[in-house]
């Protein structure tokens, strides 16, 4: 099992002109949350389909601030798959995205697109430190941060099918 320590921001975009993102992976995630852990733990399984072949993956965080949480993230079968999905919260809808990763400026950017809103997106950046300097792309209209704020969190946006109203 890996463990380590997730360094993370997001961001609440525009939805983009996915043509200039110059994709190096895109991939199809359906996303379910399972009864917490011991401790209070988020737990969740994941479906990631690219290219047509589906994984599975088992994900365990511990959450430090609103930008760090320990993470314990494997592979997992699909009988196991299966199983885990038996665990899941009740009060919460799967997540549906499609996922586009790309480079900028030698950081690897996360665009999380919903299917409930072709209007906005959210970005991710995993960063090596809280501090770290952030070349943001300028083909990505940023309309703020988000890290942190529970309305934009993953079961927050599938739970109630759309962005929460904002201020531009």
């Amino acid at each position: 099992m890996a463990e380590n320590l997730e360094i993370e921001r997001k961001f609440l975009v525009e939805y983009p002109d996915c043509d200039k993102l110059n994709a190096v992976r895109q991939i199809e995630i359906l996303q379910t949350y399972l009864e917490n852990g011991s401790g209070g733990s988020q737990r969740r399984v994941r479906k990631i389909t690219e290219n047509g072949t589906d994984v599975y993956f088992y994900t365990e965080k511990e959450f430090i601030t609103a930008v760090t949480r320990k993470e314990n993230e494997y592979e997992i079968s699909a009988e196991n798959y299966a199983e885990l999905l038996k665990e899941k919260k009740a009060d919460c809808v799967p997540v549906s995205k499609k996922r586009i990763c790309f480079m900028y400026k030698k950081q690897l950017f996360e665009l999380d697109l919903y299917p409930f809103s072709d209007e906005f997106a959210i970005l991710e950046l995993e960063l090596d430190s809280p501090e770290q300097k952030i070349f943001y792309p300028e083909y990505v209209k940023i309309i703020k941060e988000v890290t942190g704020i529970s309305e934009y969190s993953n079961s927050a946006l599938a739970n109630a099918g759309a962005f929460p109203i904002i201020d531009k």
